[in-house]
């Protein structure tokens, strides 16, 4: 007996009914993306290693899926290289491409490339998957797909207004509730400079950006073991603990970080971002988190993180500015600011609160019957006139039992059916009935037309 087929952990199939959840949930993005005057690329599920390695620090590195050359990649190792088991190295020689860690980075890449054909500043977006070797978990997986939106070209701060302005559009939409959180890396670095830990700034980052996951007396330790003083840890404290409303925790920073030029520059961008936003009626809560850090090392200015408020999950966008990415594909000086919708999680979500809209998920919107092939023939004609009209509209392909074709129809939630038999078309109708209600009345095909377009 043959094994039964399985897939990857981390990956997941998706059936008729999630895939129309999911594009429900691509297109709302999409059309908020066009509202704001994105343009939409893509890039290759897979890039070369030397285009993704060193932008994602150390533990994104580790996440990176290689793709083995094809062919003798035996050839140019020594014997002594393979017996080492250095899985690293080898993996240097095996393997010179990788799947796509996320979606900016190729977009940098992008940039680069096409230069010479893009207009300043470019708004993109993008919605593929990418790959991370990661430990699959609730909300984690290892191949998910993000709904990126990124402006290159401008250092002006009214782009970080408008990503927010999306990002609560877009949960508007959904009826999700969420809270957008914001932060600033110069403020953190600002925060590493007054404890005296300037040159640990990344290591600092990466442990408070885990303090949701593990708690301060953990973050604290993972500082302790990555070299910062107690007395440094001690100073940091009351500042990734700061309470209170967004405008008290800035009067409190300007004080604290008075003696830091780069962090009261983080300050005042942030003072910006969210006084701007205060006038322009979000339907969502804005927060200041100091303990927001987003881990990735090409953020530079503000960041962002937006967290469900009625179901506990990861965060399900994130986003932030980068003002040296392309630099270090030999393009400097070119400033971007971009988001990452989580669509998985965001699917999780929608579907742990049951908000996805009927019409949204229902497919087939009418089913004719098969009594033969004289009805059918009749049939298709309507069929292709209710089909013009935009109605998605099947018929049963076999003359099989109407307790079978009755069945189909329950099963696939598809709201009328259509009856055609010998009465029908004498008189050119079709008997047309609500599957819910069980109502049943003779109509023309205009009529049938008429009471599906409603």
């Amino acid at each position: 007996m043959a094994a039964k087929p399985g897939i990857p952990k981390g990956t997941r199939d998706f059936s008729p009914v999630e895939m129309a959840k999911r594009n429900y949930i691509f297109n709302t993005i999409r059309d908020v993306y066009h509202l704001y005057g994105f343009q939409q690329i893509e890039t290759p599920s897979m890039e070369m290693l030397s285009t993704l390695m060193g932008k994602y620090g150390e533990e994104g590195d580790k996440l990176l899926f290689k793709i083995q050359n094809s062919g003798d990649y035996f050839s140019g190792i020594t014997d002594e290289e393979l017996l080492s088991r250095n899985a690293a190295k080898l993996a240097s020689k095996f393997c010179e491409k990788g799947l796509r860690y996320d979606l900016t980075v190729p977009f940098a890449r992008y940039v680069v490339m096409h230069r010479d054909e893009i207009t300043f500043p470019f708004k993109r977006y993008q919605i593929q998957p990418v790959w991370r070797a990661d430990r699959p978990q609730k909300g984690r997986y290892r191949e998910f797909y993000q709904c990126d939106a990124d402006v290159v070209g401008s250092d002006s701060l009214l782009n970080e207004v408008e990503l927010m302005q999306i990002v609560d559009t877009v949960f508007t939409r959904f009826g999700i509730r969420v809270c957008i959180k914001i932060n600033n890396r110069k403020i953190l670095t600002g925060i590493a400079e007054i404890i005296g830990e300037a040159d640990k700034i990344v290591d600092i980052t990466v442990a408070i950006d885990k303090l949701d996951k593990i708690g301060l007396e953990n973050v604290n330790k993972e500082l302790a073991e990555k070299g910062i003083s107690d007395e440094a840890i001690a100073k940091l404290q009351p500042i990734i603990l700061l309470s209170g409303t967004n405008a008290e925790k800035l009067a409190t920073l300007k004080t604290v970080l008075s003696g830091s030029e780069t962090g009261l520059k983080g300050v005042e961008e942030s003072e910006f971002i969210l006084n701007t936003l205060q006038t322009m009626g979000l339907k969502n809560e804005i927060e200041l988190d100091l303990t927001l850090a987003r881990g990735l090392n090409y953020y530079t200015g503000a960041i962002f993180e937006v967290k469900a408020l009625d179901v506990q999950i990861g965060s399900i966008t994130g986003g932030g500015r980068y003002d040296n990415l392309t630099g270090v594909f030999g393009m400097a000086g070119v400033s971007g600011v971009g988001i990452s919708f989580g669509a998985d999680r965001i699917f999780d979500v929608l579907n742990q609160l049951e908000l996805y809209p009927k019409e949204a998920v229902n497919g087939t919107q009418l089913l004719f019957i098969n009594f033969g092939e004289k009805e059918a023939a009749f049939s298709m004609g309507i069929l292709a006139m209710v089909r013009a009209a935009g109605i998605r509209a099947e018929i049963f392909p076999d003359a099989a039992k109407m307790k079978k074709q009755m069945s189909y129809a329950n099963v696939k939630n598809i709201p009328f059916v259509a009856i055609v038999g010998e009465n029908e078309m004498n008189e050119g109708k079709a008997m047309l009935k609500n599957m819910e209600s069980g109502e049943q009345q003779m109509v023309t095909a205009e009529e049938l037309i008429g009471v599906l377009t409603k």
